[in-house]
């Protein structure tokens, strides 16, 4: 409620000023998903509160990393953040209540040229589960209600490999473990038996592939893939796209576009750590490349 009520604030505030917030931006505001370690997420990020500010004009970069997914689309439909990265469904959310809130500009390039990821199943390997089909009856945690590959994907593409079987009758529970990282680590204390999350599926499963919620994990020590083992995979799902807030003044958002299409060449660690993991590069995108998850998701809320 806190959170709600200071966005509106922040709102109110941007409506006062009027027109000129766009031509005479003094702080660019960022946000940053939940589901991870605030200090994780808040350092990975640095970099550019360090950039952004010579090559934007702005005063200052400032982060605001949300409990949730929701915290940053409401900021995001409210106007009080002017750049996030969200997955698929999280943009969705917001095209379904405001296609004009923000725009979605880029999306990144796995290192096999696709523009697309996974999501995945994973048990505690000590469970003795080797397959999707072990799980039935059985408690399975999903990450978050506005994750694509958390949540949205596997709603959507479980009943087709469960022999057209719904997710909440093949399952005896399901819950969600308060974003990516948290889900793992509830798996592995055994509050799920299983849960889904989000993995290039470009590289080894050993290793957390080559990018996702495991890679990143692995790399900053808290988890050991030797732990875990994978139950299922999802279809390509589209990256999730960066996007802007619409009403930007249209000189910033180029000058924005044009650092972030460099960025993977001119700061590659930057790239990496905000990416959390490896990728090539960015491409350009537009709410059509969306629209299969825009379709599920409105399809979702009706059922």
């Amino acid at each position: 409620m806190f959170r709600k009520a200071l966005y509106g604030a922040v709102a109110l505030t941007a409506i006062m000023v009027g027109g000129a917030q766009a031509e005479d931006l003094k702080v660019f505001r960022i946000g940053i998903l939940g589901g991870e370690n605030e200090a994780d997420r808040l350092r990975s990020f640095q970099c550019m509160v360090d950039k952004l500010p010579s090559v934007l004009g702005v005063e200052k970069v400032s982060l605001y990393p949300a409990a949730d997914y929701d915290g940053t689309i409401q900021g995001l439909l409210g106007g009080t953040l002017d750049y996030a990265e969200l997955g698929a469904s999280g943009y969705a959310k917001i095209y379904l209540e405001n296609k004009d809130a923000v725009e979605p500009i880029l999306t990144t390039v796995q290192t096999d040229g696709s523009t697309g990821y996974h999501s995945i199943m994973v048990a505690r390997k000590d469970s003795g589960m080797t397959k999707l089909e072990d799980m039935k009856g059985k408690k399975l945690g999903f990450a978050d209600p506005d994750s694509t590959s958390g949540y949205l994907v596997p709603v959507t593409s479980l009943p087709k490999d469960l022999g057209n079987v719904a997710v909440k009758e093949y399952f005896a529970e399901t819950g969600f473990g308060g974003g990516h990282e948290n889900l793992v680590l509830e798996v592995l204390k055994g509050t799920f038996d299983a849960g889904t999350t989000w993995a290039s599926g470009v590289g080894e499963f050993k290793d957390g592939y080559t990018s996702g919620n495991l890679r990143k994990m692995v790399e900053k020590g808290i988890l050991d893939m030797d732990d875990l083992v994978q139950l299922w995979e999802s279809p390509l799902i589209p990256n999730g796209p960066i996007v802007v807030r619409s009403s930007m003044d249209a000189g910033m958002k180029d000058k924005f576009k044009a650092f972030m299409m460099e960025l993977p060449k001119s700061d590659p660690a930057c790239f990496a750590a905000i990416q959390g993991g490896e990728y090539t590069s960015y491409t350009e995108v537009t709410p059509a490349f969306y629209q299969p998850i825009i379709d599920a998701r409105k399809a979702q809320i009706g059922s």
